[in-house]
């Protein structure tokens, strides 16, 4: 890619100054123009410290850069994205992708009629663990993900459905290729106005389930997914980084030195253990990378705005459950 491409930045809180870091790491393709947040004291640490342009209004900001990287609290994501929209700039913006439905529903459309990029940051897409599975054959029939933290006030502004579990639902979408047909789930706040803890079941269509959680009020942190499929037990560690499969032949190969033997019914069959190779990346660059790749090639996004409003979609029939009455 040779074009640059002017960028400003909306939000320089915690997640706002990796994305400020990372923009700057990647002066190839971007050029970060400045950003715009309310907050005084923030904004005086990274002008003081990278020398960044502070803009007085989001509005001056979107004027003057080719698109934004939105990065503040989810309830302010549609304002500031139909801003953006309104001004024909392309958005990158982190989940949840809005706080409500009829939001992200309306900022899809909003940029499909205008042809106009939109990415939303499932930052899980680009962890290392995901992506060691790209070559491998993927029906999972059983899935099961546990994302647990330790507590932390930043987030709470929402349910934890919508801070946490809302990973694990996109990832969720993406590797089973069929509608929800139906949806269980519990939950409850303990330190919060709003679930901390939740557990849901999902089923879809074609016969698959999914038994997810999420808690942000774990004594440890926790990042995994499990797939079982006819062939295969594929475990994912997002925390760690790593990916094990176990998958199951029905007859020995002589190319492979490292099947075992499983006695069964129907006879033998075998079993073989295997790391996927992990290439370290850093997600945040990549996406971000990705993203003015989609926008120089006018390719698609790697996630673009429909899968942050299906995996919201999703979000809110989980919220729906809990909230119904025993």
């Amino acid at each position: 890619m040779s074009k640059i491409l002017n960028i400003g930045l909306l939000g320089v809180g915690h997640l706002g100054k990796i994305h400020l870091r990372c923009l700057l790491e990647l002066n190839e393709i971007y050029h970060l123009v400045g950003f715009y947040d309310p907050d005084d004291q923030k904004a005086a640490e990274v002008t003081e410290k990278h020398g960044i342009q502070r803009f007085a209004t989001a509005e001056a900001l979107i004027a003057a850069v080719d698109l934004v990287d939105i990065v503040t609290p989810t309830p302010t994501h549609f304002e500031l994205a139909k801003k953006a929209i309104e001004a024909n700039k392309h958005i990158f913006i982190e989940k949840p992708i809005t706080s409500t439905l009829v939001e992200a529903q309306k900022l899809y459309e909003w940029a499909k009629e205008k042809g106009l990029k939109g990415q939303v940051g499932f930052v899980e897409r680009f962890n290392p663990a995901f992506l060691s599975l790209a070559s491998q054959q993927i029906n999972p029939m059983f899935i099961e993900a546990h994302r647990l933290s330790v507590y932390n006030p930043r987030g709470t502004d929402v349910s934890v459905v919508l801070d946490l579990m809302i990973h694990d639902l996109d990832i969720l979408l993406k590797l089973v290729n069929s509608p929800v047909s139906r949806v269980w789930a519990n939950g409850v706040a303990i330190v919060s106005k709003t679930a901390d803890i939740v557990n849901a079941r999902i089923e879809f269509k074609n016969g698959a389930v999914a038994n997810i959680t999420a808690s942000r009020i774990s004594l440890k942190n926790m990042r995994k997914f499990r797939l079982f499929q006819s062939d295969a037990y594929i475990s994912m560690d997002f925390l760690e980084k790593k990916t094990e499969i176990v998958r199951l032949y029905d007859s020995a190969n002589p190319e492979k030195d490292n099947l075992m033997e499983l006695d069964t019914m129907s006879g033998k069959r075998y079993l073989e253990l295997s790391m996927p190779e992990i290439v370290p990346v850093n997600a945040i660059k990549t996406e971000l990378a990705l993203f003015a790749e989609s926008i120089i090639n006018d390719s698609i996004p790697t996630v673009p705005l429909y899968d942050g409003v299906i995996a919201l979609e999703l979000a809110y029939k989980i919220m729906a459950e809990i909230e119904k009455p025993n």
